[in-house]
């Protein structure tokens, strides 16, 4: 088994990242860096709590760091357990600036350990679906991809304080965007320009609480789009071709499973209720179709079981540094064409 320490007992750890470990063969939680407080040591008695990261890293028994605390702390803990021999998985974003992201890279390389970013978002029953009509090429070349991560929150936030204030990685470009963007590359590689507008809406906001991203291609134009003052929601995503579109509205129903505390397991986790499937209408073999399309099923465990294998197996991992990487370096060029209010060439 995997000897793993999970960094930090926050809302990431405990929804996304425990769960999926402690329900997979391959891993055991042997560790928890909890600051403070022993809400780790009741739930996870068998594991071991500590409350500084040099105690993670002197521990010679543990063969996999999971960091999923503040975007601050992402890199220097990264370097630090992959030079003490132990690979990691690091929260989105990757790294706060690209110059780290390439140091991260670097130090997996010669040290041999796995770094991996966790872009979970690849694995939702939405995402996939979108995949595999466009594969499938349903919609003929697809000439445009709206995608939308929208809230309705007009209060400071109660939780994750530091992600309000003005540090390195704060903002929801960095929390939600490296989402959107990922997947917009998974599905159509690297734009050739960027035009970002990325803004402060709340009067209160420290930080940015809004961002519409447009990545330009040869014939295609990919918005990603984000408001924290979005009351009425409207599709979540949006693909337009020359056959035809799908439309998709609600979310995977995975998140607030586990933040009821459900159990990812059995044969119908990550299964969406058919009132949420999109619609498709389209044009196949010359008919003419329009009809809700079933949403493949998803599982963020498919993510741990892709790192089982490659760190048991050297399996070829799906979500890499570089993957990592060239989200950030899509961030930074947004930031740039905001600050600039110019479309920046790639």
């Amino acid at each position: 088994m995997i000897s793993t320490a999970v960094i930090s007992y926050g809302i990431s750890a405990r929804t996304f990242h425990i769960p999926f470990i402690t329900t997979n063969p391959a891993f055991s939680l042997d560790m928890i860096l909890e600051r403070s407080g022993d809400a780790s040591k009741k739930a996870f008695p068998n594991a071991k709590i500590v409350r500084t990261i040099e105690e993670v890293i002197d521990d010679s028994s543990i063969d996999l760091v999971v960091i999923c605390s503040p975007n601050t702390t992402h890199f220097p803990y990264a370097k630090a357990a992959m030079l003490a021999g132990k690979h990691v998985v690091v929260e989105k974003p990757f790294t706060n600036t690209l110059e780290e992201a390439e140091e991260l890279i670097a130090i997996s390389k010669s040290t041999g350990r796995i770094c991996s970013v966790y872009h979970n978002r690849r694995y939702v029953g939405d995402f996939l679906t979108m995949k595999k009509i466009i594969e499938d090429g349903m919609l003929g070349e697809v000439r445009e991809f709206f995608a939308h991560y929208d809230r309705y929150r007009p209060d400071p936030r109660t939780y994750g304080l530091w992600r309000e204030q003005e540090l390195p990685g704060s903002g929801i470009f960095y929390d939600l965007g490296p989402h959107l963007i990922d997947q917009a590359l998974v599905l159509f590689g690297m734009p050739k320009y960027i035009l970002g507008d990325i803004r402060r809406m709340k009067p209160y906001s420290k930080v940015d609480d809004y961002f519409d991203v447009k990545l330009e291609y040869d014939n295609l134009i990919v918005t990603l789009h984000s408001s924290m003052l979005v009351r009425e929601m409207g599709p979540r995503y949006m693909i337009h071709g020359t056959k035809g579109s799908f439309i998709k509205s609600g979310e995977d129903p995975q998140e607030e499973l586990l933040k009821a505390g459900m159990s990812p397991t059995g044969p119908d986790w990550g299964k969406e209720d058919e009132s949420n499937f999109g619609l498709l209408h389209t044009s196949i073999d010359g008919k003419v179709i329009r009809e809700k399309y079933p949403t493949l099923q998803g599982s963020f465990g498919l993510y741990y079981n892709n790192l089982a294998k490659s760190i048991a197996k050297g399996k070829l991992l799906q979500e890499t540094s570089e993957d990592g990487y060239t989200v950030i370096r899509i961030i930074e060029l947004a930031i740039q064409s905001s600050n600039e209010k110019r479309a920046i060439k790639i």
